[in-house]
C-alpha cells in the first residue's frame, strides 16, 4: 500500500463544494480508498504553511496513485480541487 497526504486549506468554498459531488467516483474509478478526512489539523512538532482540510488516501501501489493524478478523464474533477484552495498532495511510499 502507498498514502498520500492531502492538505487544502479552502479559499473557494463553492469550488470545494462541486469538487466533494465528485470527488467519490474520481476516487473510486481508481481504487483509492479515504484513510481519513479533517477540516481541522494541528501541527504538533515544527512549523508548515497553512493548514486547511486534511485527507489520507491509500492506494494500491505507486502506479495508482500517479494513474489517479494524471487520469486526463479526471481533469476537470482535479481542476475543481485546485481551485477550491491552494494545496498540496504528497505521496508517501
Amino acid at each position: 500500500m502507498v498514502y498520500a497526504y492531502v492538505n487544502l486549506p479552502i479559499t473557494n468554498p463553492d469550488s470545494f463544494a462541486a469538487y466533494r459531488e465528485k470527488a467519490g467516483a474520481a476516487l473510486a474509478k481508481h481504487g483509492v480508498r479515504v484513510v481519513t478526512s479533517s477540516p481541522q489539523q494541528r501541527v504538533i512538532e515544527g512549523s508548515r504553511d497553512e493548514t486547511g482540510v486534511g485527507v489520507i488516501l491509500e492506494f494500491d501501489s505507486t502506479e495508482a496513485a500517479l494513474g489517479w493524478i494524471n487520469d486526463e478523464e479526471l481533469k476537470e474533477v482535479h481542476g475543481l480541487r485546485q481551485a477550491a484552495g491552494n494545496g498540496a498532495i504528497t505521496l508517501l511510499g
